[in-house]
């Protein structure tokens, strides 16, 4: 009776949620992870192949899509008893004890009925905005499971969309994106809220961890590996290929917390070759990329690393939320290629399955400048002398080309001339968006360029030889 009391209390207090989500949905997250201080590069040659053609793409989206899209609040961190996280569970709770928003967040699951949701509008979009590879959230820390997977309950073919077009949400996803030319990655939770051998319900949940002592319950444990184990072979064996294992949730990791992971990848490797392993933030054989989130490293790394950034304020879909602008994904997309990364754009859909029409219009606006601009940023490589005010550089694969990126900052007209130091062209300096030359002039290891008139206030990038 009293979870369905709670269930009741959500539908007609939906409204007083959703308003104090308004407040919370403009702040930062406060809590991301940082990246591994040690890069260990793979020796597999087909995992290095792979992460070759991974590095060519540069620019990927990212979806977090799950129960807590409903009501539009903070993806499952909410239902850890952390301070930093119980503070932003009184802004949405109502009132309701820690047990009781627990019950109600799980529940969630009754009201996930994506009848909007078109797989193939999203890789459109995606498409359009000259995006190249895709993360989509499988599961998150909350257990709930976009997949059909056979494993729990917990899963969005046991909701009121279980007979939708679309019901094996991720399967969709995939094929979809996969068909547009996408590089495919799947996000993973390593951590299951919602398992009871990951958090047994008859003890207290005080932090993200186990909430017992696996030394005195190792069944527990060895139940929990074999399931996190089955869920990932289920991901690689029926979801098409799959080019990336995308595992979040770095408190799970050797030796206290051991799911046998090189076991799992070893195996997931025999289904899909060359599979690309990213146990983020746990540095090793399996993490062949870095992720830095909601940051970008101070200077260029030599090792291959994806900054995760959000479009809008939050991971999931928020209400009343504000996107970045096109000027800003640019940006940072030029930023994060000089430096040698790739850039995930994180959007969130709707709880009908839908990206909202903000984000929509943002990202038209950067698939408008990529594709006249594009040759500057896929496929590109890092130039030694790479950063000179509000200019980044980018070579081609030989070294011979450079490709100097004027990230005009937001708000901004453009210059009548632009300088750097060194990268001196030899012959001519051509703008790509419209393929004409531009005059330039050398003195003292310093370069002009000077900028035509009439042009639209956004990024220019230029293209020219060098002296190798």
């Amino acid at each position: 009776m009293k979870r369905l009391f709670l269930f009741a209390f959500y539908l007609i207090g939906i409204t007083s949620i959703t308003l104090a989500q308004k407040n919370f949905a403009t702040e930062a997250n406060g809590y991301v992870h940082q990246k591994s201080k040690t890069y260990e590069w793979p020796t597999d040659s087909a995992v290095l192949k792979k992460l070759d053609q991974w590095q060519d793409l540069k620019f990927g989206i990212m979806f977090h899509w799950g129960v807590y899209s409903i009501p539009g609040i903070t993806e499952s961190w909410l239902l850890c008893s952390e301070d930093r996280f119980s503070e932003r569970r009184k802004r949405v709770s109502d009132g309701m004890n820690y047990e009781e928003f627990k019950q109600w967040y799980w529940d969630l699951d009754r009201l996930f009925n994506p009848t909007q949701f078109e797989p193939s509008k999203w890789a459109d979009i995606m498409s359009d905005a000259g995006c190249k590879y895709l993360i989509f959230t499988t599961k998150h820390h909350d257990g709930f499971c976009m997949f059909d997977t056979q494993l729990t309950d917990y899963k969005i073919t046991n909701t009121p969309y279980k007979n939708g077009k679309y019901a094996n949400i991720a399967y969709h996803v995939f094929d979809a994106f996969r068909q547009k030319g996408f590089m495919i990655g799947a996000y993973f939770s390593k951590p299951d809220f919602h398992h009871q051998d990951y958090w047994d319900p008859f003890w207290a949940t005080p932090d993200r961890n186990p909430n017992y002592d696996l030394k005195k319950y190792p069944e527990k444990w060895e139940s929990f590996k074999k399931f996190t184990a089955g869920q990932i072979e289920e991901l690689m064996s029926n979801y098409g290929s799959i080019d990336i294992l995308w595992l979040d949730g770095g408190q799970v990791r050797p030796p206290k917390y051991d799911i046998n992971l090189n076991n799992i990848i070893d195996n997931a490797r025999k289904k899909q070759p060359g599979l690309l392993a990213v146990d983020r933030t746990v540095p090793g054989r399996n993490e062949n990329y870095q992720t830095p989130e909601q940051s970008i490293p101070k200077e260029q790394l030599p090792n291959p690393w994806e900054s995760c950034l959000t479009l809008g304020k939050t991971w999931g879909w928020a209400p009343n939320t504000q996107y970045k602008s096109s000027a800003w994904v640019i940006n940072v997309l030029s930023e994060i290629t000089a430096k040698g990364g790739c850039l995930a754009l994180n959007v969130g859909p709707t709880p009908q399955g839908t990206i909202e029409e903000e984000a929509v219009s943002v990202l038209k606006e950067v698939g408008k400048w990529l594709r006249q601009n594009g040759e500057a940023i896929y496929n590109t490589r890092t130039a030694r002398e790479y950063h000179y005010g509000n200019t980044w550089f980018t070579a081609n694969k030989d070294g011979k080309t450079l490709y100097a990126i004027y990230a005009l900052p937001e708000g901004e007209k453009l210059p009548s001339t632009i300088e750097w130091e060194n990268n001196i062209p030899t012959g001519n300096v051509v703008l790509l968006q419209n393929g004409k030359k531009v005059k330039y002039s050398v003195q003292n290891n310093k370069v002009t360029v000077y900028i035509p008139k009439g042009l639209k206030n956004e990024a220019l990038a230029f293209k020219f030889k060098v002296k190798k």
